[in-house]
């Protein structure tokens, strides 16, 4: 809670000065881009002198079969909250796959260390509150990023609470033990992306906009059927700095000439 109380306090902190940092055409979405800039330099910072580190020291010293255990166990817990939130969008198959997915690889799988429910072909389906809003009918609301979580949403941000309660790490008691368990599951995220942010970060000339664009099509290819048009991109702002065309009256009444084909 105080980590959590931090980071929001840092995020306000941000907002205020992101009136200082205006961006003059923003993204229909992403409005407070000034402050989400500010907040993904900082993101970015804490990532290179922690995460990153972290997560390289990982990979290179823990076994790659140890490494995948421990991502089957989480990915786990994740099924289970996914079953719920499948559920509460009333998707019953996937709902039913999230179910069978964590009764397999609990018994089956010691604890999720082994996914013997994907070997079955038992489709994994994620799914989080966020999602279920949308699937409700919230809007996304602007685009948000948030101190050391990441890309997000307005919608997503407000979601988030209900996400940390209904995941299983939560209950680990002693909380140093839950504490633990949420700083291994960081560095195991972040190792699996070591590959990913490294071929980002030669691939993009503007990483920012990259991530942002690349985040909202996910969410609302996660939330929406292929056939419902809030799944499309909006249609961005229109260029103020070109200026429409004038027409020239024409003093003899004639109709004006036709450009050349």
């Amino acid at each position: 809670m105080r980590t959590t109380v931090r980071a929001l306090a840092l995020a306000a902190a941000l907002l205020a000065l992101g009136g200082c940092a205006t961006v003059r055409t923003p993204s229909p979405e992403d409005p407070w881009e000034g402050m989400n800039r500010a907040t993904t330099q900082f993101n970015e910072g804490v990532d290179a002198v922690v995460l990153k580190p972290a997560a390289t020291a990982y990979q290179k010293f823990i076994p790659a079969p140890v490494r995948t255990g421990v991502s089957n166990f989480f990915g786990n817990i994740g099924d289970a909250w996914s079953f719920v939130n499948s559920a509460l969008q009333f998707k019953m198959r996937d709902a039913a796959d999230n179910f069978a997915r964590v009764q397999l690889n609990t018994v089956w799988g010691v604890f999720g260390i082994f996914d013997v429910a994907s070997d079955a072909n038992i489709e994994r389906h994620r799914e989080d509150f966020g999602q279920t809003l949308g699937r409700w009918g919230v809007g996304s609301g602007p685009y948000l990023v948030l101190p050391i979580l990441g890309p997000s949403t307005l919608r997503d941000t407000v979601a988030l609470p209900v996400d940390w309660k209904g995941d299983l790490t939560y209950m680990i008691r002693p909380i140093s033990a839950r504490n633990i368990t949420y700083g291994v599951r960081a560095v195991n995220t972040r190792a699996t992306l070591l590959r990913a942010s490294s071929v980002l970060d030669e691939a993009a000339l503007d990483k920012y906009s990259f991530t942002r664009d690349a985040f909202l099509q996910r969410r609302r290819a996660q939330i929406y059927e292929p056939d419902d048009p809030r799944r499309e991109v909006p249609p961005p702002l229109p260029d103020e700095s070109k200026s429409p065309a004038t027409t020239v009256p024409n003093p003899e009444g004639q109709p004006p000439a036709q450009p050349a084909r």
